[in-house]
């Protein structure tokens, strides 16, 4: 059995660590949750004691050691403590702050060195198999249209650095458009749809990126284009964000789920 730790008990760290703990039902994953970490270690131990399991609370450390497979849920702040110490220890990784791999070739390069593997779900989007496979092919544009609620910008660097006021917005407004690597650094908590896409196309073609604050609004919607060699795909996802932390989607923590279980079957549906 598999056995998996697990970086930040936040939303989505709790939502993994609770389906890993069941044992029967729609979210079981044939897999053993063995430790945790957070710099709350508060916070993580009450959660362990919440869990039949009881995992361990550890230091990040720790953590690796005790695991076959690392999942980071902590934030793209963690990253560089994280990912150095999983490739030193030659542990498999899932990454759920997918906006901290941009412009990090060099952990790739380590570790394809080291044997591991570095798993990044699909997050709040679908289509990224599509995607992927269209990226055999020349893509020759790709653009994504992230429509957020206020709430889910609010206190992001890129807000506080410029002064937006987002509550005096009326209407729907467009507050960034620039590369997915620009979006990654001026919204680290909020841009890991705009870096899975990023990943998922062919490093040669752009990625456009547009966001727009949503006064009013109460949910995530990305909208995605591609078009290139294969023809044109177009996916659309409204989802409804955390009740913990509106930053995150609900779909997000499932997409991490999902990928676990498919890594544990032997019958494996897409990625």
């Amino acid at each position: 059995m598999l056995k998996i730790g697990i970086l930040g008990v936040g939303a989505i760290g709790r939502t993994i660590a609770t389906a890993l703990d069941q044992k029967s039902g729609q979210k079981q994953i044939d897999a053993e949750l063995v430790a945790l970490s957070d710099q709350d270690r508060a916070g993580a131990e009450a959660l362990s004691s919440e869990l039949s399991s009881h995992p361990a609370v550890l230091s990040i450390e720790e953590m690796i050691e005790r695991s076959e497979l690392a999942v980071e849920a902590a934030g793209q702040a963690a990253l560089p403590e994280f990912v150095p110490q999983a490739l030193a220890r030659g542990r498999d990784m899932l990454i759920m702050s997918v906006g901290g791999l941009l412009g990090r070739e060099e952990w790739f390069h380590q570790a394809e060195k080291k044997g591991c593997r570095i798993y990044v779900p699909s997050g709040a989007i679908a289509g990224l198999d599509g995607i992927k496979s269209a990226s055999v092919g020349r893509i020759e544009s790709a653009e994504l249209t992230s429509r957020k609620p206020i709430a889910a910008l609010k206190g992001s660097k890129y807000v506080v650095d410029r002064g937006l006021q987002l509550d005096s917005f009326k209407e729907d407004t467009v507050i960034f458009e620039g590369s997915a690597e620009e979006a990654a650094r001026a919204f680290p908590a909020t841009s890991n749809v705009a870096a899975s896409l990023r990943l998922a196309v062919d490093p040669a073609a752009a990625v456009r990126v547009r966001i727009v604050a949503v006064p009013g609004g109460s949910e995530n919607v990305h909208e995605i284009r591609v078009q290139g060699e294969f023809g044109k795909l177009t996916v659309k996802v409204e989802n409804v964000p955390s009740k913990s932390n509106p930053r995150t989607s609900q779909l997000a923590a499932f997409s991490a789920i999902a990928t676990l279980k498919n890594l544990t079957r032997s019958l494996r549906v897409g990625t």
